[in-house]
C-alpha cells in the first residue's frame, strides 16, 4: 500500500461478499520461511500503526499493477518493504485467498542464505520485521487476512520443509 508512485490499480474495492479491500487487480504478499531449531519460522512484519490492521504481524505485500503476476507483485512488494531483493530468494508454492472478483494471493519463498532481518531496509509501512517461529504464531496479533490463510498456509509450510 505505499504512498509514493500510486498506480490505477491503488486503491479500495468491494468483493462480491462484501468486504473491502485494497487492490483493484487483487493483490499478493510473500510469506518468506525457513527451517528453525524447533520447526518452520516466518519472516512477518509488524505493520504501522497507521496502515490497514496497523499493529499486527502480516506479510509484506499489497495491490498488484496491471499485467503483474502474483510473484512478480509479492517481490516487488518485499522489495519496497523490506529492501529485500528477489536475487535473495527462491519461490515456493502459492496460496490464493479468493473472495470473488478479488483475490489475495500468498507467495511462498526461502532465502537463499542466513536473512537477519536487523540488516532489513524498512519503507515506513513496518515498525519492524522478525522471524516468528510458527509454533509460537499464538504469542503476535496476526494481520487478520494471513490468521484466515494459516489452515491453507501450513500444509504447505510442512510441505517446503520436506
Amino acid at each position: 500500500m505505499a504512498t509514493i508512485g500510486l498506480t490505477v490499480t491503488d486503491g479500495w474495492t468491494t468483493c462480491s461478499l462484501g468486504h473491502r479491500h485494497w487492490g483493484r487487480a487483487g493483490a499478493a504478499g510473500l510469506l518468506v520461511h525457513r527451517d528453525g531449531d524447533g520447526g518452520p519460522e516466518l519472516l512477518l512484519q509488524h505493520r504501522a500503526l497507521w496502515s490497514h490492521h496497523g499493529g499486527t504481524w502480516g506479510t509484506p505485500g499489497g495491490a498488484l499493477h496491471l499485467d503483474e503476476t502474483p510473484e512478480q507483485g509479492a517481490l516487488r512488494e518485499v522489495e519496497e518493504e523490506l529492501g529485500l531483493p528477489a536475487r535473495d530468494l527462491v519461490l515456493g508454492a502459492r496460496s490464493v485467498d479468493d473472495h470473488g472478483g478479488w483475490a489475495y494471493t500468498t507467495v511462498l519463498a526461502r532465502p537463499v542464505g542466513d536473512l537477519d532481518p536487523a540488516r532489513l531496509r524498512l519503507d515506513g509501512e513496518s515498525t519492524g520485521v522478525a522471524w516468528v517461529p510458527l509454533a509460537g504464531l499464538h504469542q503476535v496479533t496476526l494481520h487478520p487476512g494471513l490468521a484466515g490463510s494459516m489452515a491453507r498456509l501450513r500444509p504447505l509450510l510442512g510441505a517446503a520443509a520436506a
